[in-house]
């Protein structure tokens, strides 16, 4: 009967290997996991961020094909020979704003 209360003694000892094994794999899952939702919140945002960025990309691709479309238009080649070119139609008289030369004369400085 000695034997028997020996090995009842050595299998209640306390804490044992395995258990710490078992007690680190826990932690390593736990911290694991938290970690890759993490890791997924952070890609997500990334994700919205880039289709929103493509969104504009598109929708700059989408003016910059109607401008094309419109460049061999009369009403586009005088816009322009107006705006890039200071040119005006015959008989036009062009009144120009002291304060806005001086203003833009300002901003340039």
């Amino acid at each position: 009967m000695s034997k028997n209360k020996r090995k009842k003694k050595i299998k209640k000892k306390g804490f044992r290997i395995h258990h710490l094994l078992i007690l680190m794999m826990i932690i390593y899952t736990t911290v694991t996991f938290f970690n890759q939702k993490n890791m997924q919140k952070e890609l997500t945002l990334q994700k919205n961020k880039l289709e929103s960025e493509i969104a504009e990309l598109n929708n700059e691709i989408t003016d910059l094909d109607a401008q094309i479309k419109q460049s061999g238009t009369l009403s586009f080649v005088e816009k322009v020979a107006r705006d890039e070119y200071g040119l005006v139609k015959p008989r036009e008289i062009i009144y120009i704003d002291k304060n806005k030369i001086d203003e833009k004369d300002f901003l340039n400085k």
